[in-house]
């Protein structure tokens, strides 16, 4: 198995990657790791990889470019479905707070991998267009905020790598194993306004407050419906809200 991992902080990895059942499986063979830090495929002079968020708002958002360069430095153009050479399209995980909840199941599924990438973010969030076109699966360890995606990844890359045959002294082992408003977020944009055909929803670029805080909430209502329904039980139904989920109702 090949484990990459995108990360503005690699250094993280060295102690977790090289020690216990992990380390061991590496010194084996039976799986391999490549850390890049996704600051060196930064376009401007100072490595930035975070800009301001179009429509306004506190903290910052990590740009696409530099991570669609990094992983298309591993993998060549997804969108050309290109294959990588340990075998068939690789699985490119995003860890974030929005994901889906991870369990065994989702680490059994895993390991049958022959490649994984890790995208770790910090910061606000992820420009959207690393959402919708570039990785396949979104993953939450759990219902809290840390401050970045670098713990979530070596949570997971340990539930994997442990499951790999040959990673556990005994075979048997890994078979007896068994938010302000309560809502998930609203997608994030930054610059460039357009990227490779994908623009930002024009309401985040006219400047008209009111209409960006109501697109916000209501697609913050949307993903939170189509994710985590539950949520919705635990927040107070305002006009408001039951309005824009009726309309959001009516779009499905």
């Amino acid at each position: 198995m090949q484990i990459d991992i995108l990360t503005l902080f690699p250094e993280m990895f060295e102690g977790v990657l090289g020690a216990s059942i992990v380390g061991k499986a590496a010194q084996k063979g039976i799986v391999s790791f490549r850390v890049i830090n996704f600051r060196e495929f930064s376009d401007n002079k100072h490595g930035q990889v975070d800009d301001m968020p179009y429509g306004g708002g506190g903290g910052m958002v990590l740009k696409p470019e530099p991570i669609f360069r990094a992983v298309e430095s591993l993998t060549g153009s997804l969108e050309e479905g290109a294959e990588h050479s340990v075998g068939g399209k690789p699985r490119v995980i995003l860890l974030c707070p929005q994901g889906k909840r991870y369990n065994q199941a989702m680490a059994e599924e895993l390991a049958e991998e022959k490649h994984l990438i890790f995208i770790c973010g910090h910061y606000e969030g992820y420009d959207e267009r690393i959402r919708e076109h570039l990785v396949t699966d979104e993953i939450s360890i759990g219902d809290y905020v840390l401050t970045g995606g670098e713990l979530p990844a070596m949570v997971i890359i340990d539930s994997v790598v442990r499951l790999q045959e040959g990673a556990l002294g005994n075979a048997q082992s890994a078979v007896a194993d068994s938010y302000s408003m309560g809502l998930l977020e609203h997608p994030h944009y930054t610059r460039p306004a357009e990227f490779r055909g994908w623009r930002v929803p024009d309401v985040l670029l006219s400047g008209h407050h009111e209409n960006i805080e109501r697109w916000r909430l209501k697609e913050s209502l949307r993903r939170t419906l189509m994710r985590r329904p539950d949520l919705l039980e635990t927040i107070e139904m305002t006009p408001k809200i039951k309005k824009l989920l009726e309309e959001i109702k009516r779009e499905l």
